[in-house]
């Protein structure tokens, strides 16, 4: 319920958020409530942050904030397609890491931790190979 209020919540306030995460004063020049979407945005990510950690704990929540973007900057063209990428990249890390867990007997947090971190290595090497060729 929580994260569908987020993702409603983030959806309504894309384009405010984008045009902000630009630059502040062009945003505010083009009628951007820029304080209220700021505020939104911490909203949401509080809401987020708050739930998930009663769920999955500190360490998870940090790194799948961070990781899967990081891995998704490497390939996006767009801010959308950057999130729709970290999103796919989040859920693969996940896949990863309980699948992981559950055959080598290890806390699924940590493995899933490092199952986005091999992906964002992968993902840096793979954007190396590409730009050399």
């Amino acid at each position: 319920g929580g994260g569908a209020v987020a993702l409603t919540g983030l959806a309504f306030i894309w384009r405010p958020l984008l045009a902000l995460s630009v630059h502040a004063d062009i945003a505010r020049a083009e009628g951007v409530p820029v304080r209220a979407v700021r505020l939104a945005f911490t909203l949401l990510l509080a809401i987020v942050i708050a739930i998930a950690m009663k769920i999955v704990g500190v360490l998870l929540i940090v790194s799948m904030l961070i990781i899967p973007a990081a891995t998704a900057r490497r390939f996006a063209k767009s801010p959308e397609q950057m999130a729709i990428l970290a999103a796919i990249v989040g859920a693969a890390a996940v896949a990863i890491g309980l699948t992981a867990s559950l055959q080598w007997n290890t806390p699924s947090g940590p493995s899933i931790v490092s199952a986005a971190f091999a992906l964002f290595l992968l993902a840096n090497a793979a954007g190396l190979a590409f730009r050399r060729a």
